[in-house]
């Protein structure tokens, strides 16, 4: 938008507290590149737009306001003469094409002293090289600092989650490598007792009734009750006293094993009469004590690597790495995912609670970012109360409120301090010791859940119940329309 051309007037500008310390030579060479606007109530430049004017209130009154969602929040509101805003950052090298980051209105007829972009970088190199030389250090090396220690914040993640996924893999792997060996143990004897048994004076009947047991026998195994403690107790004294009564060596050992596999004294009666000979039957229960411990070894290595392949599929949803970057996403499985990845340094004195309201809706989203924010949010809860003693709750609620989807993270923490509250979001504050937090994670969140997802994140708190709550739309813009870009105070009316 372009406002009416005014004169410029030379004492005019030299009055402006940013022009007050130029020569006239120099106000006459601003007024010659620049000049004086006058706008109407209404938009100045809108956020987004390519940055190409510098623009410096002479009179009137401004309004500041930047792009929240769907709302435009208002930022800041002044009729102080002098005021600057637009392209303040033309005279950076970093050779990126400058957009407003703010959009910039009027509430009532205002003038300004507009300059173009290039004049006032050039300006600025001309009149102020060493300044220019601080502001590009300041500006471009806090860039680099914080790009650094951003990957640091973030391999310092990676290294946490691959420690606690490496534990939850190595408990089930554990267990399938030693059930694999007993497996292998228990299938020699297998094929030594069948051999045995083939071998003696027994009637082909009763050996086809006999693999006609073994394979009822496995069958009832795969579906075995699951019994209580003295349930399993009672029921091994049971057994193991008709083994003992039918002659059967070893009958406390084998006894078990036939609990854990569903059989009972009625199954045991069943073998006895299908077998129809009591020189075979003991014979008969050893092999077919083979094939329950066969088949519960056989479980067991299916639990373990079931578990295993759960880990890679929520180590592979953490991470999204065969997914699209934006799609349609359910928040719970994001959630579902993290926590699963971060039990482990979640450990066993935190108890995790999931309120999900399962009825909300799958929003597009960023799914590996929103993973990021889980994660800040999570590892600070759980340092939160790790250093509160240790024992604590972290609840974890989704809700629809309004046209949004709010996701919860709830601690019994100490809180945060209110003198402090304010900042938590701000780069590289951190109240963690030195060593242990960089300081970007509630800021990499912020920048996840407000600039990208045009959502929200706030954080409520008292002593015992401290809540960061997100807030995501519904819907989104497309994705490639999505600004990305970075707070910049300087282009706040000073």
């Amino acid at each position: 938008m372009s406002g009416r051309l005014m004169p410029c007037n030379a004492a005019e500008i030299s009055s402006l507290f940013l022009f007050e310390k130029l020569s006239a030579e120099q106000i006459d060479r601003l007024c010659t590149e620049g000049q004086v606007e006058l706008f109407d109530p209404g938009t100045v430049f809108a956020e987004g737009d390519p940055a190409t004017d510098f623009y410096v209130m002479i009179e009137g009154t401004v309004v500041m306001s930047r792009r929240v969602g769907s709302d435009d929040i208002e930022v800041s509101r002044t009729s102080q003469p002098g005021v600057y805003a637009g392209a303040v950052r033309a005279y950076v090298g970093d050779g990126k094409p400058q957009r407003y980051i703010n959009s910039l209105r009027v509430s009532e007829p205002t003038r300004f002293f507009v300059l173009p972009a290039e004049s006032f970088a050039n300006f600025m190199h001309e009149w102020f090289p060493m300044a220019i030389h601080l502001l590009e250090g300041l500006f471009l090396g806090s860039q680099t600092f914080q790009r650094a220690v951003g990957q640091r914040e973030r391999l310092l993640a990676l290294g946490s989650l691959s420690a606690g996924l490496t534990h939850e893999l190595n408990n089930p792997a554990a267990a399938a490598v030693r059930a694999t060996s007993s497996l292998r143990d228990r299938v020699a004897h297998m094929r030594n007792k069948l051999g045995v048994i083939a071998s003696g004076p027994y009637h082909r009947d009763a050996l086809k009734a006999l693999v006609d047991l073994q394979e009822r026998t496995a069958e009832r195994v795969s579906k075995a009750p699951a019994l209580s403690p003295l349930e399993a107790s009672d029921r091994e004294d049971e057994l193991a006293d008709w083994l003992d009564d039918h002659g059967v060596r070893n009958g406390r050992q084998i006894a078990p094993a036939f609990v854990q596999g569903g059989l009972d004294v009625d199954w045991l009666e069943q073998i006895a009469a299908a077998v129809d000979e009591q020189e075979i039957l003991p014979s008969a229960i050893e092999w077919l004590t083979y094939t329950v411990e066969a088949e519960l070894l056989m479980s067991e290595i299916e639990d373990s690597t079931t578990r295993i392949s759960h880990l890679v599929d929520a180590a592979k949803q953490y991470s999204q790495l065969d997914r699209a970057p934006y799609r349609v996403a359910d928040v719970h499985e994001l959630l579902d995912s993290t926590l699963l990845m971060l039990s482990g340094k979640i450990g066993p004195r935190v108890k995790v609670v999931k309120e999900y309201d399962r009825s909300v809706p799958r929003i597009p989203a960023y799914p590996a970012e929103l993973n990021q924010v889980w994660t800040n949010l999570i590892d600070n809860a759980v340092f939160a109360i790790k250093g509160a003693g240790g024992d604590g709750t972290l609840t974890v609620r989704t809700a629809l409120v309004h046209d949004r989807l709010l996701v919860e993270f709830r601690d019994t923490g100490p809180g945060v301090p209110a003198e402090i509250r304010g900042r938590i979001f701000d780069p590289f504050f951190t109240t963690k010791p030195v060593g242990e937090g960089t300081g970007l994670g509630l800021d990499i969140s912020w920048r996840i859940v407000v600039n990208k997802h045009h959502g929200d994140l706030k954080v409520e708190s008292v002593p015992g119940d401290t809540r960061f709550q997100v807030l995501l739309p519904l819907t989104a813009t497309d994705p490639g329309t999505v600004p990305v870009t970075d707070p910049a105070p300087a282009q706040e009316p000073s």
